[in-house]
């Protein structure tokens, strides 16, 4: 694994978006194709995942894999990012590498919320999601 360094460009701090408690910030300008931020893993494996459903953690995980079929948990700033169906940023797994890359789909101004959309990351995906989205 390549080494991953922490991200200087960015910061948490509450949210603008109603409801929806901390999220990232751009600490400088981030210029479309920049990457964000690049958040190593954890896979959690079939046999781990019978009790999910009934835990918070199931609003913080990503599907990895070709089907979707992997759950993973964002570790730096991944599970803080908050969903827009506007985002200026788009993640996208790396299971080789076990990390998930964000990356800015617009520039982003300085102390602006970065937002993705949590449909596989697809910033035209207008698919529900699986909670009450409020923007």
């Amino acid at each position: 694994m390549k080494r991953l360094f922490p991200p200087r460009k960015i910061y948490i701090s509450q949210s603008r978006i109603n409801h929806a408690g901390r999220g990232v910030f751009a600490g400088t300008d981030i210029k479309k194709g920049e990457v964000i931020e690049r958040c190593p893993v954890i896979l959690v494996p079939r046999h781990d995942t019978s009790n999910l459903s009934e835990s918070i953690l199931v609003t913080y995980f990503f599907y990895f894999g070709k089907n979707k079929e992997t759950l993973a948990v964002a570790l730096g700033f991944g599970s803080i990012y908050n969903h827009s169906y506007k985002p200026n940023a788009t993640y996208k797994p790396v299971l080789r590498q076990k990390v998930i890359e964000f990356t800015a789909i617009k520039d982003i101004k300085k102390d602006l919320e970065i937002t993705v959309n949590y449909n596989f990351g697809s910033p035209k995906d207008k698919t529900p999601l699986w909670f009450n989205v409020r923007e």
